[in-house]
């Protein structure tokens, strides 16, 4: 059955696997960024131009849906003592308070849904210390704080999860697989030997999109080669 899907920020990556694989099974999206990528078309494909970061900023949402994403990040690794608070602001803008500012925007379509999720994401650092990474772990680290509450507080009539990936072929990750070096010393850290794509994390997110998953809520899913739970000889 077509469902309603409101996705935020899917002009590449992750968001734009997701786009491409939910059009193909039929179902409809709104999709909102900052710059709606108008290029792409499709009957049951519609741009909104949203800021998440700024609350006055309007949310072109129907009356109701059925599904909402949340793929805005950020990827700032850099030794704790070099980062500036104005740059832990920023990270939690865009992972934390755009997704707060989003689902209260998107609760009443919510509430006349069917089966409704919501889908964030977080990050294998929030499970797994890892140098460099005190920006956005602690970002990610409130937002499954926020997925667990909301979770408990809408149940049963919305579920919350996200999806905690470790290195995912992105261009948000471009700037650490940008040569053959890199990418071979990526994938070796993971267990399964490899980086994850796009359409594999798309995928997860669909599953916890769709009706498929509706005895699931409040769950943090890691889709990370094993890097958060696996340690290889």
């Amino acid at each position: 059955m077509s469902r309603n899907y409101l996705l935020i920020g899917g002009n590449s990556g992750i968001g734009q696997a997701f786009l491409d694989q939910e059009l193909e099974k039929g179902h409809r999206i709104i999709a909102c960024s900052r710059e709606p990528d108008t290029s792409v078309s499709h009957p049951n494909l519609t741009h909104c131009a949203y800021d998440a970061t700024d609350e006055n900023s309007a949310l072109d949402c129907p009356d109701a849906i059925d599904g909402l994403i949340y793929m805005p990040g950020s990827i700032q690794l850099k030794p704790f003592h070099r980062i500036a608070l104005s740059n832990f602001r920023d990270e939690m803008e865009i992972n934390l308070i755009g997704a707060i500012n989003t689902i209260q925007k998107a609760l009443p379509a919510l509430k006349k849904g069917s089966d409704p999720s919501v889908v964030l994401f977080s990050t294998v650092a929030v499970q797994t210390g890892m140098p460099f990474h005190s920006g956005i772990a602690s970002a990610k680290g409130a937002v499954e704080g926020l997925v667990r509450s909301l979770a408990a507080e809408y149940a049963p009539h919305i579920r919350f999860n996200a999806i905690a990936p470790s290195l995912v072929d992105t261009p948000l990750a471009e700037g650490l697989l940008n040569n053959e070096k890199k990418r071979e010393n990526s994938a070796l850290r993971h267990p399964l030997k490899r980086i994850g794509s796009a359409a594999e994390l798309a995928e997860a997110a669909a599953y916890l999109m769709s009706d498929r998953s509706s005895w699931i809520t409040g769950q943090i899913i890691c889709v990370d080669g094993g890097m958060s739970s696996l340690r290889t000889l």
